[in-house]
């Protein structure tokens, strides 16, 4: 299927994933009819209610539409098979992070009386709490029969060499397992293959165990688990330096880029094997003096309305004296809405953030849950987000009088929830409804056609206001330092990058160094908008050569990898025999976004991608900027999505009122109200496009 590339992908009739007939409505009529929350890695909504217990209980009341129950005696129930975890000790990758759950940031003593580190993990669930006994009792079993065929002198019994715990829905469940399980039974490892938890035996632990105590093997396990910040572990005391070199080379070997290693006198004139971790930004060892200037780090709910979170940052920016840099998020939210978000700024101390006050108030930015925190945020490091959504204007589609408008309505929001939604990156990713799209900046960007980017950047909307004056000036004048003095201060971005033209020249050089000093994030944000042009529009090439059938060629993750796997080792390409044999799922399909490090479909829509990509002149080695300092690798993303925890209702306009089930619906009194939870980087507009299919 061919797009305009001048355009984003938009819906149109072969976009979507269900049958049904659809409606039309209304969305964004005010921020209030669009509420999104943020949902954090442990489950709970970010809003301004956290700051004391009563609003915590009502946050608590919110979330039990968002979770599934944690026990797991379903163990037969087919699964989405999403993005692989593997959580064990072994090399580099040693922690079980990928479910969302932060490791521990507890204080602990660096020794204990018999130098073996004591591991405590902050509100780790056990497993009495996440399974059934007759699971636990299983489980226990096999970890018995493991630790015995090792340490057995006879001849050993034959056991089974894993145990599947069977499919586990809940992601945060999963996490919940995986760390419960290694810290109960540090011999063993747990395995995620497509939703189902598979526990094996540990081999280095089973190593380990000949140069040490099992004592000494448990405790260091525990404490790489726990990994907590400046804590070490010791070995028992040791006389032998051979046998010291030794207990040096299997760590080295086996968690060397995670720890680090060496031996300290003792009283007796032994030696003790002290274990630490590396340092997070290189080999360079702290000093008292780095310690004592560690970054301060605020963290604060975010609530905004009307305002794009880019854009609200350059308010706070500008209000606090730091850079747009400063601050790190989990995700940008809608602009037309009301969002609350989880964010975390540097340099700035709780105090100085509260002082704001109402000055912020007037931008349509409040900040709440204000505290000290210990590090930046992550992109992605979300469970999700809630919506809470009003679709007004109600009306059936003009050639569609066969069925009342409720029965629609009731059809298409049951279809989706049983079947889900094409999982398309939204309007707003692109900009949507302004006169330049960011995936056209991020296409010249790639294209190095950086003057090209810099005009477009600089491209006015069809308002009066002073930054679209200073835009229309620039244009016509390209005199940066008129510019600059015309903007307001809250347009950091801007002034970021008129600086260095006017110092530098509007000229390749002198564009290449504005679009240098604006920070990576912004920069790459428009790279990434191009790149999901590109998936949008592949994903809906994909469904309407192939349809929802898999088929050869297509790509899935691999039931089975490592934390040590590649990304490209952990994709998985159908085969003849698989499609014949109907293995697979719409569900488990993934396509490729693109970068220089992805592997393609092997079928027509690695094709299409290739025939794509060189129509805008690229190919994979595009992909890397180094003038820029940009390298997209590129990832994957699945085709299908679900919303979670659907529920809607009837309300009469203007009064918010809900309607019941048995009323009458009149078109031009009622609205509907609906809430749900998506996964990250999941857009409502997509799905309530699928919903309602009609334009949103």
């Amino acid at each position: 299927m061919e797009e305009d590339s001048r355009r984003p992908f938009m819906f149109n009739s072969s976009s979507y994933m269900n049958g049904h007939v659809g409606f039309c409505g209304s969305i964004k009529q005010s921020p209030s009819d669009f509420v999104v929350t943020e949902i954090d890695t442990s489950g709970q909504l970010v809003t301004e209610l956290t700051t004391n217990l009563k609003s915590k209980e009502i946050v608590s009341e919110q979330l039990k539409i968002c979770r599934q129950d944690c026990k797991i005696p379903r163990m037969s129930s087919p699964e989405l098979c999403i993005e692989e975890e593997c959580c064990s000790i072994p090399g580099d990758s040693a922690l079980c992070t990928a479910e969302g759950l932060p490791p521990s940031t507890r204080g602990v003593g660096d020794f204990e009386d018999n130098n073996v580190f004591a591991c405590h993990l902050d509100e780790v669930a056990t497993l009495d709490s996440l399974l059934d006994d007759s699971v636990c009792e299983r489980l226990r079993l096999f970890a018995c029969n493991t630790k015995d065929t090792w340490t057995s002198k006879s001849e050993p019994a034959v056991h089974p060499s894993e145990f599947s715990l069977g499919l586990v829905r809940d992601k945060r469940t999963r996490a919940s397992l995986h760390c419960a399980i290694r810290q109960q039974y540090p011999f063993l490892i747990t395995v995620t293959k497509c939703g189902e938890i598979v526990v094996k035996a540990n081999q280095d632990y089973q190593e380990l165990c000949h140069l040490v105590s099992e004592e000494e093997a448990y405790g260091f396990l525990k404490f790489l688990d726990a990994r907590t910040e400046d804590s070490k572990f010791a070995f028992k005391p040791d006389g032998n330096k051979e046998h010291r070199k030794k207990v040096h080379h299997f760590i080295s070997k086996k968690f060397g880029k995670l720890v680090e290693t060496k031996s300290f006198p003792d009283t007796q004139k032994n030696a003790v094997v002290v274990v630490r971790f590396r340092e997070r930004s290189g080999f360079r060892k702290r000093t008292n003096v780095d310690r004592r200037e560690k970054e301060v780090y605020t963290a604060f709910t975010l609530r905004k309305e009307n305002l794009e979170t880019l854009e609200a940052i350059g308010y706070l920016s500008s209000e606090l004296g730091v850079l747009s840099s400063d601050f790190s998020y989990t995700g940008i939210k809608d602009k037309k809405a009301i969002t609350y978000q989880a964010m975390v700024v540097k340099k700035v101390t709780p105090k100085r953030l509260k002082e704001l006050g109402r000055s912020i108030e007037k931008k349509g930015i409040r900040l709440a849950d204000v505290h000290s925190a210990s590090q930046p945020l992550r992109l992605g490091q979300l469970q999700g987000n809630h919506f809470n959504i009003i679709v007004r204007n109600l009306k059936q589609h003009s050639n569609d009088c066969s069925t009342s408008l409720k029965e629609r309505i009731l059809e298409a929001i049951e279809n989706v929830k049983e079947n889900g939604f094409l999982n398309y990156y939204g309007p707003q990713r692109f900009g949507q409804g302004q006169n330049v799209q960011t995936d056209q900046i991020g296409l010249a960007l790639l294209n190095e056609e950086l003057v090209k980017a810099v005009k477009l950047f600089f491209i006015p909307e069809d308002t009066d206001d002073p930054v679209n004056k200073a835009k229309k000036y620039f244009l016509q004048s390209e005199d940066a330092k008129g510019t600059l003095a015309m903007l307001p201060d809250f347009k950091v971005r801007e002034k970021m990058l008129l600086r260095a033209l006017n110092r530098y020249g509007i000229n390749q050089e002198g564009c290449c160094r504005g679009w240098l000093s604006i920070p990576h994030s912004m920069r790459i944000f428009y790279v990434h908008a191009y790149c999901s042009k590109i998936w949008n529009e592949a994903a809906s090439y994909r469904i309407k050569t192939y349809g929802t059938k898999v088929v050869n060629g297509d790509l899935i993750f691999a039931e089975e990898s490592t934390a040590n796997s590649s990304l490209n080792a952990k994709v998985h390409v159908v085969t003849s025999a698989e499609e014949m044999a109907d293995i697979y799922t719409i569900n488990q399909v993934i396509l490729p976004m693109a970068g220089y490090n992805i592997q393609y479909p092997a079928n027509k829509v690695g094709e299409w991608y290739h025939k794509r990509l060189a129509g805008d002149g690229l190919q994979a080695c595009k992909f890397r900027l180094p003038a820029l300092q940009l390298n997209v690798p590129g990832c994957y993303r699945h085709i299908l999505k679900y919303p979670h925890n659907l529920s809607y209702s009837f309300l009469k306009d203007n009064v918010n009122e809900k309607v019941t089930e048995d009323s009458p619906l009149e078109d031009s009194v009622t609205s509907l109200s609906m809430s749900f939870w998506l996964d990250p980087s999941c857009y409502a507009t997509v799905c309530l496009g699928e919903i309602m299919k009609c334009d949103i």
